[in-house]
């Protein structure tokens, strides 16, 4: 499956944004699907990720509550809803997917993950 995510822009703190995630390729129903971000000078991090079904979500802790995680598995779709950005959110989001199984259902780990999107800049900036 190739990924393709959108929707990142320029944004003031507060505000919302929402990037989707568009897979083609494959049967996206197969796949848990998550969402990475990457800071200048920091590594890639883990932000939200739902199991293949949708039923199961987790989410880094600097987000939760503010950031939500929903996929549509008939428009192949998997979508990061941010409320209340941050300057901190400041990065380039990126998605993923794997047909790996986890125990949990779901895996914060990106290197569980070998498959990516190009990515999409978010800037939360006054």
């Amino acid at each position: 499956v190739q990924l393709q995510a959108s929707g990142g822009g320029l944004v003031q703190p507060g505000d919302s944004l929402r990037l989707s995630c568009a897979a083609s390729g494959g049967r996206f129903s197969l796949y848990t699907a998550g969402w990475f971000r990457q800071a200048p000078g920091k590594e890639r991090e883990f932000v939200a990720v739902t199991s293949w079904a949708g039923g199961v979500t987790i989410f880094t802790d600097s987000v939760k509550g503010r950031f939500t995680i929903s996929r549509d598995n008939a428009k192949n779709t998997v979508d990061l809803q941010m409320n209340s950005l941050k300057p901190e959110d400041t990065a380039v989001y990126y998605c993923a997917a794997t047909r790996r199984r986890f125990a949990t259902g779901v895996s914060p780990n990106r290197n569980a993950f070998d498959t990516w999107g190009q990515g999409t800049l978010v800037t939360v900036s006054s």
